[in-house]
């Protein structure tokens, strides 16, 4: 679990073209943020998580996972980490039941109570971007000490510095990063370093 939140960006990759895969893996290995959230969306996501599982050089995560059974496939295909775009009980309890890191969406109050209740401290806020994400966070944390986020929405490399900074903030998502993978691995590489420069 410490392998995951041991990175304060997590790049978010939503594979319409298989092909670039191999620029997505390369180039965040060597732009030194080997890790990625790979959103189950349309028919590339799910093989694509396991094409990048099978690497063993990438903490590899399922994202937009919506139902158990996307989160069974999703561990089956070598996913370390589940990431959900809202809060489902039941999906939390079967991966945590599973020993796996899960970080839910969450967006209102309610949501981030009902997360508490099931015994989580890391949450996604999603769309952070669409509901004025910073001044969000300045809210919850002045209410919920002990929870800690990941915005994601609206999270890029020019405004990645004002979201870490925020010390509710464990980490931030984006697809940023990988959005420059037609271009090559380099261009990856070159991105991640940078978010990794603002990181720290």
């Amino acid at each position: 679990m410490n392998a995951l939140f041991s990175h304060r960006v997590i790049p978010l990759a939503s594979v319409a073209d298989p092909s670039h895969l191999g620029a997505i893996g390369d180039g965040l290995v060597a732009g030194g943020l080997p890790v990625v959230e790979v959103a189950l969306r349309g028919e590339h996501g799910a093989p694509a998580l396991k094409s990048l599982a099978e690497r063993g050089d990438l903490l590899v995560g399922a994202g937009t996972v919506l139902t158990v059974e996307q989160a069974r496939t999703s561990l089956d295909a070598g996913a370390a980490f589940i990431v959900t775009p809202g809060l489902d009980a039941e999906v939390v309890r079967f991966v945590t039941g599973a020993g796996v890191p899960i970080v839910p969406g969450v967006l209102t109050p309610s949501e981030v109570q009902a997360a508490m209740r099931l015994g989580l401290d890391r949450l996604k806020l999603f769309p952070a971007g669409a509901f004025g994400g910073l001044t969000l966070l300045d809210a919850y944390r002045d209410v919920y000490r002990s929870v800690q986020f990941m915005p994601s929405g609206g999270v890029r490399q020019d405004n990645l510095a004002e979201h870490l900074a925020h010390s509710a903030v464990f980490a931030a998502s984006g697809s940023w990063i990988t959005a420059a993978a037609a271009d090559g691995s380099q261009a990856v590489a070159e991105r991640a370093s940078a978010a990794l420069a603002v990181a720290g």
